[in-house]
């Protein structure tokens, strides 16, 4: 008699649910879809508005149907956050990554020969977030440092390769580990005396330090190029250069072998390159978590004054996070302005550093696989969705909102090996 109580579909509740989504739906809409500006006058859209209104009311009311049955409660505690209990992990969890892990690698080696120009650009533009979500997930996933300003150590190794050639005729290969390790020292210099403040002082000294990176390089106009940005060399290899034409005395790729030109090598051998980096940051982190420092990260985020209690020096644990993920960021830097050929201020603002956020607290603040996951969901479905480009960063608000109310721990938590008492069990 219970479950058939428990089973019971309450429709009014439903009609009240999908009621106070279709008014949230018209706030939300009404202003941005409805309204479309045409010179210095406006049309209205009013069409437009009811029809999204309308769907949005009736995809409510289905879910609200849905929710109540038997098999959408089982939907909903799925979502739900175990706080206790064993957790242990399958017997076969090492066996399967062992055939996933191998399989995902083969498929990214032989991407590249099948794909053509735009989707392999997608994919390294995907990757650069990937590399960017690992920097940042070490600081704010592990070590619990709000940083707002990260944008400013990716600014820093774009900068880096471009500066670099121009005035010291340094290349590509040279730029890659000076970059990574002059984003590094800034990440040190600007975190020795900053670490010291927590939470919301951090993140205000670290936006602060993002848009101070950002007005140098547009107003110095005589080192950095100003507005107008920078050009970065293609990368070569023992001379060979992948350009139509060769610009360093090297000679082209095409003429070396006696093919015809294709634009795409270049990309292929940034692709190559950004994927052994991507891997290599990735095993660094694996085994960095499980070294008495990443215990160190994971326990200050937890309880700092504990912490300090035991004598650990939380200033250095915390600058070893910090420093890290500027180098990570660095390496970013190189990749990107190598891809785009071109760097200026405009790539550097706070919107990029928001992203890469994002992209941590989606993913799951401290997992690897989330970051991975979030950074190709919030970089390549953009470019899926370029006929709503109006839209684009709305629906980019939506999901983050519903990701907010259905995953708030991230697409994947991280789960320790562990015992934790159950609710209602004294410990």
């Amino acid at each position: 008699m219970s479950d058939a109580n428990k089973n019971t579909i309450d429709v009014k509740k439903s009609l009240v649910d999908t009621v106070l989504a279709g008014l949230i739906a018209l706030i939300v809409f009404g202003p941005i879809v409805g309204v479309v500006l045409e010179g210095y006058s406006y049309n209205l859209q009013p069409t437009r508005v009811a029809w999204m209104v309308g769907a949005v009311m009736i995809g409510r009311f289905v879910l609200s149907l849905f929710l109540q049955t038997a098999k959408g409660v089982k939907v909903q505690q799925s979502f739900e956050v175990i706080g206790s209990g064993v957790h242990v992990l399958p017997p076969d969890y090492k066996s399967r990554l062992r055939l996933i892990i191998p399989a995902l690698i083969v498929i990214a080696i032989v991407f590249p020969v099948f794909a053509d120009k735009y989707l392999l650009t997608v994919v390294i533009l995907g990757l650069i977030y990937v590399l960017l979500g690992l920097g940042l997930n070490i600081v704010v996933g592990l070590a619990g440092l709000l940083d707002l300003g990260y944008v400013a150590f990716y600014a820093i190794g774009a900068y880096g390769l471009a500066l670099g050639y121009h005035y010291l005729g340094l290349g590509f290969w040279t730029m890659l580990p000076l970059s990574a390790l002059m984003a590094a020292m800034a990440g040190c210099i600007l975190g020795f005396p900053v670490l010291r403040m927590h939470g919301d002082y951090l993140a205000i000294v670290t936006l602060g330090f993002g848009e101070i990176i950002r007005l140098i390089l547009t107003n110095w106009l005589s080192f950095t190029g100003g507005p107008n940005g920078m050009p970065v060399p293609s990368p070569s290899v023992f001379g060979i250069e992948f350009g139509r034409v060769a610009k360093d005395g090297g000679i082209p790729f095409h003429q070396f072998f006696g093919t015809e030109y294709n634009p795409n090598v270049k990309f292929m051998l940034i692709y190559g390159v950004l994927f052994l980096v991507v891997m290599l940051v990735l095993y660094i982190k694996h085994r960095l978590t499980r070294m008495p420092v990443g215990r160190a990260w994971e326990a200050l985020r937890e309880d700092e004054i504990a912490c300090r209690a035991m004598g650990l020096n939380h200033v250095l644990v915390k600058l070893s996070a910090f420093t890290l993920g500027a180098s990570t960021a660095g390496l970013a830097g190189v990749f990107f302005a190598s891809y785009q050929g071109f760097v200026n201020p405009t790539s550097f603002t706070f919107f990029e550093s928001a992203l890469i956020l994002a992209i941590v607290v989606l993913g799951g603040m401290g997992s690897t696989v989330g970051v991975v996951i979030a950074a190709f969901v919030l970089t390549v479905a953009p470019e899926l969705l370029r006929s709503f480009a109006e839209y684009r960063v709305l629906l980019f608000g939506i999901l983050m909102v519903l990701m907010m109310i259905w995953k708030p721990r991230g697409l994947i938590r991280i789960s320790r090996t562990g015992v934790t008492p159950r609710k209602g069990v004294a410990p």
